[in-house]
């Protein structure tokens, strides 16, 4: 362990490395469920992917950890420009699927640069508002630039298309600016301004996309098209009840009535098995990583980590919500994996990866 300072290791926070496995357990296990075919039936190659992106994603989340965190300040404006040239890539030579342009092919791994743009905007919006605000907060005139920054990986992602992911930068966004200082004044012009442009952004939405959000009011009015998703996942949700089927008895997955059963509509898999109490679980998981990231960020040695720290677990919190909420009828379907649980390399290891700067952060304070 030569070139490793001891007390980075013996104030390691196995809190956050252990709630992060917890959960990624939680997503082998659905995984699994939702891809079984019977007990003569091969392993699904999928659950093998995830069980190694997992391993792929703790060693980022060491290394992460080991990582000093401020060092990340440098470098944080590189990382954008990168992110930013491949989401471009992904625009004119990106792999589609469903209609949908998201991943670079590598061959080994589909690249999917919007699950990296998430963390690539936390950290260009933590090194803009490291230094303290203004006397008053900031103010309309200093939103200017972190605005302009975030419009180009947004309007890049929304041309995928990905609603979802563009959902989650705006959110974060909003929630370092909250944090980081806005004047109230400019928080109020910006929330005129969204309500706003509303209309506008209508008019550029897909039609499937638009028909998702109407269908969100009343699904019933079309179970066969728009409102299906919603409706199978109600279902399955339902026929949960409270302590659920049993692992691999549920039947919404297996006889294919629930759609993107592995990613955005896991958390029905999961809770048709498991039930209200095995969601409870899954909630408590959630919600116990959130908190630690939030204590994190309040005993956090300077701005910069402070700030970093809210980035991260607002990254968890909005990805949650919204899937969660999504997934139970409570809110439209965007289309947002579940962080940590969902299948997908690209969303898997940037999670544990950020997770891995949170104990960076929380494992240096004991330093300077």
């Amino acid at each position: 362990m030569a070139g490793i300072d001891r007390r980075l290791v013996l104030h390691f926070d196995w809190t956050l490395f252990a709630l992060s496995l917890g959960l990624a357990a939680v997503g082998v296990i659905s995984v699994l469920s939702a891809t079984y075919a019977g007990p003569h039936h091969r392993l699904d190659p999928l659950v093998i992917h995830q069980l190694t992106w997992i391993g792929i994603g703790a060693f980022l989340m060491i290394a992460a950890a080991f990582l000093d965190y401020r060092a990340l300040g440098a470098y944080a404006y590189p990382v954008y420009v990168l992110t930013v040239a491949m989401l471009g890539v992904v625009a004119v030579i990106g792999h589609s699927t469903g209609g949908s342009r998201r991943w670079i092919n590598l061959g080994v791994i589909k690249l999917e640069p919007s699950e990296l743009a998430k963390l690539a905007v936390v950290l260009v919006l933590v090194r803009y508002l490291r230094e303290e605000p203004p006397k008053g907060g900031w103010r309309l005139r200093h939103m200017i630039v972190p605005a302009v920054m975030i419009m180009i990986p947004v309007a890049l992602v929304l041309r995928q298309p990905d609603l979802g992911t563009a959902l989650i930068m705006v959110l974060i966004t909003a929630t370092l600016m909250f944090v980081g200082g806005l004047n109230w004044r400019t928080m109020a012009i910006l929330a005129t301004a969204a309500v706003l442009a509303a209309p506008l952004a209508w008019h550029y939405l897909k039609p499937y996309q638009r028909e998702r959000l109407v269908s969100f009011i009343d699904p019933h009015s079309d179970p066969l098209g728009s409102g299906y998703h919603i409706i199978q996942s109600e279902i399955a949700i339902g026929a949960g009840g409270e302590f659920g089927k049993g692992f691999l008895k549920g039947t919404q997955a297996r006889l294919n009535f629930l759609p993107e059963q592995t990613t955005d509509f896991i958390f029905a898999v999961f809770a048709e098995e498991f039930g209200f109490a095995g969601s409870l679980i899954l909630l408590t998981l959630y919600a116990l990583l959130i908190a630690r990231g939030i204590w994190v960020a309040r005993h956090a040695r300077d701005r910069f980590g402070t700030l970093l720290a809210i980035g991260v677990t607002a990254m968890v919190f909005w990805q949650a919500t919204i899937n969660m909420g999504m997934a139970s009828g409570m809110l439209p379907v965007v289309g947002i994996p579940l962080p940590l649980v969902s299948y997908g390399g690209s969303s898997l290891i940037a999670m544990m990866a950020a997770i891995g700067l949170l104990i960076s952060i929380n494992t240096r304070r004991y330093l300077f």
